[in-house]
């Protein structure tokens, strides 16, 4: 099984580390955010990794280069001419992630302990084209799903906007991991190009294929945008 991490974003929320680095650099505990998604991968037997990257490419492809990519064999998916955002990032490391096995995504600044074994089986049992880890935890944007926790929407619980695919009473809101396992024909489905969150491509996709979420609310997820949550995620994450 393969993985793409999500590596090339600009990191504005993450100033001023990101006038002059990556965030996927950016230290918790002595290592990188991205050294630590792929030691994380390798704990579950993936060690083929694509690595997307735009803003500091060099200084990700030289670190990766100086670790022997930690152990794991890193693919480079190079958005240096154009950042694409997460779906045109997928789209764009499309044949390096092709084939006949499902295959995941995780973001550089997404720290979790999440089971990811047991999301894979979730994912194995139900068959669906698409499964994503969600939590019950706080967010200003969520997903809506159903009471078989299929996707049906989105909303952003700030200004009320909602994207409904899917019309149906009582659609329970949940926090998206960033953590998703994919059905390899997902590349034949998604009609978007260039630049565009996967967030859309989702909800293009749900009405006419099912897509699960995998509730694993109680395990520890950090999202590192901010300098300040560096402190949260060492007191989490050794």
């Amino acid at each position: 099984m393969k993985a793409i991490i999500y590596a090339a974003g600009l990191g504005t929320r993450f100033k001023p580390w990101t006038d002059l680095h990556p965030k996927a650099l950016a230290v918790v505990n002595g290592k990188s955010l991205l050294q630590r998604n792929i030691e994380y991968l390798q704990q579950y037997g993936i060690t083929e990794v694509v690595v997307n990257v735009h803003h500091f490419a060099q200084q990700v492809r030289a670190a990766i280069a100086e670790n022997s990519g930690w152990g794991s064999k890193i693919l480079i998916s190079d958005e240096t001419d154009l950042l694409l955002e997460t779906g045109g990032g997928l789209m764009r490391a499309k044949h390096l992630l092709e084939g006949d096995e499902p295959f995941i995504s995780l973001n550089v600044d997404i720290l979790t302990n999440m089971d990811l074994g047991k999301l894979i089986a979730f994912h194995q049992q139900h068959q669906p084209l698409i499964t994503m880890g969600i939590t019950s935890r706080k967010s200003s944007r969520v997903l809506l799903f159903d009471e078989s926790n299929r996707l049906c929407g989105w909303k952003n619980q700030q200004t009320g906007e909602e994207k409904i695919s899917i019309p149906k009473l009582n659609l329970i809101p949940m926090a998206y991991s960033c953590v998703v396992v994919y059905d390899p024909s997902l590349f034949s489905l998604i009609k978007k190009q260039g630049k565009f969150s996967i967030i859309d491509a989702y909800l293009d996709l749900a009405a006419t294929h099912t897509i699960l979420g995998y509730d694993h609310s109680g395990d520890h997820l950090v999202d590192v945008g901010k300098p300040e949550s560096v402190a949260v995620a060492e007191a989490l994450f050794n």
